[in-house]
């Protein structure tokens, strides 16, 4: 009787998967010019590195906060150090990158306009996905059940989260604005995953998109 084995996950694949289970990293990856000089800030396990170094042959960095997660990106073969974004970006020169990605981690530093007026001045142009918190589900839940939600894109409790600025699609608009950067594109990503037109406006986006992802520069 034949013994049937699985297959032992490559690198690659493993990168792969990491990535389908987060749809904005596949966008993020569309918007970056291959060849491209990318810092990381809060990379996390390196997903969205490997992915970068794989499609778009970048030249990657990352900065990461966690131990464990630096741990990963090293057994990655990724070139990440430990690091906080509320503290460590004051020592990278300016336009020392391309671009600076910021994925669902603004919400987590203690000063979102210090830290994406420091990822402007690192990179050309910042890359900056958050889950949005004026979707419907979520003023749903707050309207009708009174409680803060939990969902897939906002998926801690209340009392456990590391999130500590929850911002709309709006505010972050007004962020943008407020320091001086020019918005050169960005997606809205719906409950099924796809990508919502830049025809739409704003209120529309603000309502349905679940994540939103910004190209800033100055």
């Amino acid at each position: 009787m034949a013994i049937q084995t699985e297959p032992v996950p490559t690198t690659a694949s493993v990168a792969s998967a990491d990535a389908a289970q987060r749809i904005d990293l596949q966008v993020i990856a569309d918007l970056v010019e291959p060849g491209s000089r990318v810092l990381d800030v809060g990379c996390g396990d390196g997903s969205l590195l490997q992915l970068l170094e794989q499609r778009r042959r970048v030249d990657g960095r990352g900065i990461e906060l966690s131990q464990v997660g630096v741990n990963e990106c090293v057994a990655r073969g990724l070139s990440v150090i430990q690091g906080d974004a509320d503290r460590d970006l004051v020592h990278y020169p300016d336009g020392a990158f391309d671009y600076v990605i910021l994925s669902q981690t603004i919400q987590a530093t203690r000063n979102p306009k210090i830290v994406l007026g420091e990822l402007l001045r690192i990179g050309r142009r910042a890359i900056v996905s958050f889950p949005n918190f004026g979707h419907w589900s979520i003023r749903l839940a707050l309207g009708f059940k009174g409680r803060m939600p939990v969902t897939r894109n906002i998926s801690y409790a209340w009392y456990e989260t590391p999130n500590i600025h929850f911002c709309t699609m709006r505010d972050f608009v007004e962020l943008s604005h407020e320091i001086g950067a020019t918005i050169e594109t960005a997606a809205a990503i719906n409950a099924t995953g796809q990508k919502m037109g830049m025809q739409m406006p704003w209120a529309f986006w603000n309502l349905f998109g679940q994540q939103g992802v910004f190209v800033l520069k100055r």
